[in-house]
This record gives C-alpha cells, sequence and structure tokens, in this order.
C-alpha cells in the first residue's frame, strides 16, 4: 500500500526545522519526523541587512543535511518555507538562487500576511474556537490575526520577535528598567491595532515560545493531563511566571523545567509579549496551540482543489479519526446511541440527579468511543480507554472536557472512576462529580442492551416508579446474552439513581 509522505521545511529567523507527515486514512497528517536545528539566522543579518557568509553557510549546510534525510521518504509533497529573517535580508534573491543551485528546491519567501494566514488556517483547523486572536511570535517577526465565526477578519505582521527584543534589554539598565521599556514599546505597538483592543476574546498562542510557557506552567502545577495542545492559562499564570524566570540568573533560567535550553536568553521577551498582548486585549484566556505555520501549510496541500480550506467540524473529524484508529463498530455505535438518547431524555424528563440538555452532547461524543481501550485488551479496557482519552489530544476539545469524556467513556464501576478522578478531584465539584458516574453508568447498561452487537433490542418502554425504573425492552431475535450482560450492570445505573431497575426483555417482530 502506497504512503503519502508530506515535507515542510521551515526557515525560521531562531531554528530551522524539517517536519515528516504521514497522510492517514482520515486524511489527517501525522508527524514522523520532526528535526530541529537552532540556527539563529536572525544573528546573521549585518548592518545592510545582508545575510551573512557565515549565516549563508549555516543555511546551505542545515538544509543539505535536512536533505539527506528526505532521501529516505517517497514524498508527495514537498515544500521549504522562509519567514522574517530571509524575508528581510536584502539579498534573499541570491539566497534563493543558491538554494535552487546546491539542492534544486524552490525556497519560497512567505510575506508577513501569509505567516499571520497558515497560522490562523492551523488553529481554526485544529480547535473548536470560533473566534479568537492569535500570536505567533518568532525571532524576527511577531504575527496577529483576529478570526470570527471561523473567518479571518484581520491579520498583522511585527517587525519584531524574541531575537529583536532581546537587544531592549541593556546591560546598563536595571531588570526593572528594561521591563518598563520593554512593556511600553510593547503596548504601544499593539494598541496601533484598533482591532484588538478591549476584544474580550481568547488568545491563542503558536510556536516555540507559547509551547515553552505552556510547559513551564504545567510543570510548576504538576498538572496531571498528558498534552499542550488546548492547554488554558489566565492572565495571572502568565504574570506569575514572568515574575518566576525574572528573578533567575541565566544559568538558573537554562535548567528551568519546561523550557527549552536554547530559549533561555528569549524567553523573557516572549512572555512579556503574551503579557502585554493580554492586557491590551483584555483576553478571555491564553490557549496553547500545536498547530501552526507547518500545519497550515499541509492544510493547503490537503485542501489544494477547494476554495474553502476550513475543515467543518474539527470535533467530529477527530472523533472520526479515532473511530477509525480503534477500529470501532459503527453500526453498533450508532444503534446503542439511539438507544442511549431514549433512556438520556426520560431522565431529564423525571429530572433525576440534576442532569440537563446540555449532558446530551457530551453522554453522544462518550457513545462513540465507549471503551475503545478493548482495542488494546478487553479484560482491561476502561483502564486503556480512560488513559488513552486523557492523554491523547482530541482536536476541538479542551482539556477538561476531554477528561469528561474520559470518565463517562471509560466507567466500568463506582471503584475504578474514584480511582481516574482522584488526580482531578479539584476540577469538578462532587455534584458534577456524581453527574458523569451516573452518564458513564447510563452508557454502561445502554451498551449491555446491545451485547452481542446483533441490535436485538429495537425499542424499550420506561415507567418511572417512587422506588424504581421499570423498562421493558422490546427484540426480534435471541436476547439471552443482552438480558444476562443488562441484570448483572444494573447495579451501577441503580445505584447513581438511588432506585431498583426493573428490566423486561420481551419477543417483539
Amino acid at each position: 500500500m502506497n504512503k503519502n509522505y508530506y515535507a515542510v521545511i521551515d526557515i525560521g529567523s531562531n531554528t530551522m526545522r524539517l517536519v515528516i507527515y504521514l497522510q492517514e486514512k482520515t486524511g489527517r497528517f501525522h508527524e514522523k519526523e520532526n528535526v530541529k536545528a537552532v540556527a539563529r539566522l536572525r544573528n546573521h543579518l549585518d548592518s545592510e541587512n545582508n545575510l551573512t557568509e557565515e549565516g549563508t553557510e549555516i543555511l546551505l549546510k542545515t538544509l543539505h543535511n535536512f536533505s539527506e534525510i528526505l532521501a529516505s521518504y517517497p514524498l508527495k509533497n514537498f515544500i521549504c518555507v522562509a519567514t522574517a529573517t530571509i524575508r528581510q535580508a536584502n539579498n534573499q534573491r541570491e539566497l534563493k538562487q543558491l538554494v535552487k543551485n546546491e539542492l534544486d528546491w524552490e525556497m519560497r519567501i512567505l510575506s508577513g500576511d501569509e505567516e499571520a494566514f497558515y497560522g490562523y488556517l492551523a488553529v481554526v483547523n485544529s480547535t473548536s474556537l470560533t473566534e479568537g486572536i492569535t500570536i505567533d511570535i518568532g525571532g524576527g517577526s511577531t504575527e496577529i490575526t483576529y478570526f470570527k465565526n471561523r473567518k479571518l477578519v484581520h491579520a498583522y505582521s511585527f517587525s519584531f520577535g524574541t531575537l529583536t527584543l532581546r537587544s531592549y534589554l541593556k546591560s546598563d539598565r536595571s531588570l526593572d528598567e528594561n521591563l518598563n521599556y520593554l512593556r511600553q514599546f510593547l503596548l504601544e505597538r499593539f494598541e496601533s491595532l484598533s482591532w484588538i483592543v478591549d476584544k474580550h476574546v481568547p488568545i491563542i498562542g503558536i510556536g516555540g515560545s507559547a509551547r515553552n510557557l505552556a510547559q513551564i506552567d504545567q510543570n510548576q502545577k504538576e498538572y496531571p493531563m498528558a498534552g499542550l495542545h488546548q492547554y488554558q492559562m489566565d492572565e495571572s499564570d502568565i504574570i506569575r511566571i514572568s515574575e518566576y524566570l525574572t528573578s533567575l540568573s541565566f544559568e538558573q533560567l537554562q535548567k528551568v523545567e519546561g523550557l527549552s535550553k536554547d530559549r533561555a536568553d528569549i524567553i523573557i521577551p516572549a512572555i512579556e509579549t503574551f503579557r502585554c498582548l493580554y492586557k491590551t486585549v483584555h483576553a478571555e484566556g491564553f490557549i496553547l496551540s500545536q498547530k501552526g505555520l507547518r500545519d497550515g501549510l499541509n492544510y493547503q496541500f490537503l485542501f489544494s482543489e477547494q476554495s474553502d480550506m476550513l475543515i467543518p467540524n474539527v470535533l467530529e473529524d477527530s472523533i472520526q479519526e479515532l473511530i477509525t484508529d480503534y477500529d470501532l463498530n459503527t453500526k453498533q455505535m450508532l444503534h446503542v446511541q439511539f438507544l442511549t438518547r431514549k433512556l438520556f431524555e426520560h431522565l431529564i424528563g423525571e429530572r433525576l440527579k440534576g442532569v440537563t440538555k446540555q449532558d446530551w452532547q457530551l453522554l453522544k461524543r462518550a457513545s462513540y468511543v465507549f471503551h475503545l481501550g478493548a482495542y488494546i485488551d478487553a479484560e482491561s479496557s476502561a483502564q486503556h480507554s480512560f488513559y488513552l482519552l486523557s492523554n491523547r489530544t482530541i482536536d476541538g476539545l479542551m482539556h477538561e472536557d476531554r477528561l469528561k469524556i474520559a470518565l463517562i467513556a471509560s466507567f466500568k464501576n463506582k471503584t475504578t472512576f474514584k480511582q481516574f478522578i482522584k488526580p482531578y478531584k479539584n476540577w469538578f465539584t462532587k455534584h458534577e462529580q456524581n453527574k458523569y458516574l451516573l452518564l458513564g453508568a447510563l452508557l454502561k447498561l445502554t451498551y449491555c442492551f446491545d451485547a452481542t452487537k446483533r441490535q436485538v433490542v429495537k425499542d424499550f418502554d420506561v415507567k418511572n416508579h417512587s422506588e424504581s425504573v421499570q423498562i421493558t425492552l422490546f427484540c426480534n431475535k435471541n436476547y439471552m446474552s443482552e438480558s444476562y450482560q443488562s441484570e448483572k450492570q444494573k447495579k451501577h445505573l441503580e445505584k447513581a439513581l438511588n432506585k431498583n431497575i426493573i428490566l423486561d426483555f420481551v419477543k417483539h417482530n
């Protein structure tokens, strides 16, 4: 079977990176190789804004190293792009020709607007955010966009980045003087964009500096979940980390957990940039996007024959990927979803345990991936299901929502539920915990209604009594297995509801 490999080389001001992707059956791209070189090309622009001979040598040597890795892959598509430093270099034409002569590659130099657009495209195709402001701070430029209803409204590229901002920190000034000078500069620049001032929307951070900020925050909080994509922070988190990092010496900065050693000298200007943007926007939160420029370029590959490059529903697309990856039974899933919806709506009608109509979306999503861990091992499917769902990035889901789905879709019994939720108990109220346990028990029972995956139970009636719930299930085939499993597992929902459940299976053609 032929595999579709795509490769992107991103020539940035601070780092150069080669990423090779494999296109999966679902159409999505998964990283196979990610090779980074800290080239610091920005430091090799001379007084006339030409990339120096030394800088050119670093550029070409790194690209030759990348070419050796690329030789191992049959590529369907390949693109080499350059951003701020090459864009700002007066000798960019000569550099393009050198790359063409030595490697036979077309080095595409992105404009600031193009760089901003690809960052925006990556964010709206990997989150469920419909409105927000993106920021991608590189070594030599900073791109800002504003999108609403998932459509790009404004974009701007500032000609400053972490390496240029670092020069504002002078050794003959105190730390406070340096920070005040830097903040004043940044606030003035951001306030010049009227379309971001007092916008009261989330900020989405893209790129290595934003990623390091999130990693530091997770380490300081001993964050129990894996993954950075769609991780959320607030202004107090950014201020706390800023104050912590500015209190350290350079040697201490290099040892900070979550901070890449090669970013130790540029992380403070980056965090001050995020802090000043947050203040200008009066943001509703700071969300980390692991998807950025290179992913945006991939979406252009993916939608090359379409005018609209937006995935219609990011979360549905991501769930479909899980269904494919874990070979889940779609026919059973849809049938159980029908049964689950009917029982859920009865609970809503009876106003039991504070369940609301809004909880259906949560239960529906969990029903798609119920006990997917059985793909690994049926006996410990609950443990595998919880681990996979709580630690795998699901585009379109914030971390807390991913955890809710993991708790419901992995439900086995109250004991394991308590084990799974223990590290996260302070995330939810007692009422919320009880609700997720109830929804998990409900889903477990409705899956028992289709224990043999034959859609034996076609429909059912529910009658609610003061101390019991009577369910009459209409079957068109032998229901022995369904009856056995349902009787065995109904106790979990009985405990959650504090009511007896009477099951009556009847043949009904």
